[in-house]
């Protein structure tokens, strides 16, 4: 059966509110991030994942709040990503009650911040998010992937395979593997984009992007996940936590 595997919604945060539409029952403000990580929570998540999408200086004050009351309210491991650029920024987070951080576009730029981070913190803490998507006509990696920043708009040119496994070697803790392609189509994960990963890494691969329907959970795990996470369809409230675990229990695979 080999380890549990993790069902992980996530919550884009902006200037400490949650964007994307939510439509939770009996939830007295669908916006407050405190609230959501409740009812997630309460439903079985195994940890939640905030972005925050503004990051910048100005809101970081609001973020560091939101993190303390959602770790004085909820006690699943909480990521937190967006905007993180030093080790300052990650003990802070950590401070503030984070379990783990993502690291993302400071890291391409300095990938000596992996290892500042695993050696100063414990590479158990870092998330590297790698949002990678299938190389333009024209170009082409290794693997036939690409690493992307600005939110899969802007291509690096750089291997997204090799760079996962360059960045495992450098400490990062776990992936969390975007893919932009699939992301808000929700015709499901990218399984071919999560094999690639997992066929040269051995820390946990989680895979982002393209959940839209429950049969969509098992291949992603089939593919070498060992944990799914999804945004929008656990806000709309049309797919439950518990049902996405029911549907990997019924699969065959391990869940909390």
């Amino acid at each position: 059966m080999g380890v549990a595997v993790r069902v992980i919604p996530c919550l884009d945060v902006d200037a400490g509110r949650v964007v994307k539409g939510v439509n939770f029952q009996n939830l007295r403000d669908a916006g407050d991030p405190v609230e959501m990580a409740k009812v997630y929570d309460a439903e079985g998540a195994d940890e939640l994942t905030f972005l925050d999408i503004t990051a910048s200086s100005g809101n970081r004050e609001t973020t560091y709040d939101v993190v303390r009351r959602t770790a004085e309210q909820v006690f699943i491991p909480l990521t937190v990503g967006g905007g993180v650029r030093t080790t300052e920024d990650v003990d802070r987070l950590l401070r503030a009650g984070a379990d783990k951080v993502g690291v993302n576009t400071a890291a391409i730029a300095r990938p000596e911040l992996i290892r500042e981070i695993a050696e100063r913190f414990g590479r158990q803490v870092l998330v590297l998010s790698v949002d990678a998507r299938r190389c333009p006509p024209g170009t082409a990696t290794a693997s036939g992937f690409e690493v992307t920043t600005h939110g899969g708009r802007r291509g690096t040119g750089i291997d997204a395979v090799e760079w996962a496994e360059r960045a495992a070697g450098l400490g990062a803790g776990e992936i969390l593997l975007n893919s932009m392609d699939a992301d808000g189509t929700r015709d499901g994960y990218d399984t071919e984009l999560t094999a690639a990963v997992r066929a040269r890494v051995v820390i946990p691969v989680i895979a982002s992007g393209g959940a839209g329907s429950l049969a969509d959970f098992p291949p992603a795990v089939e593919a070498g996940a060992d944990a799914v996470l999804a945004a929008s369809v656990f806000h709309f409230g049309e797919l439950r936590v518990g049902e996405v675990k029911s549907t990997l229990r019924k699969a065959g695979h391990a869940v909390r």
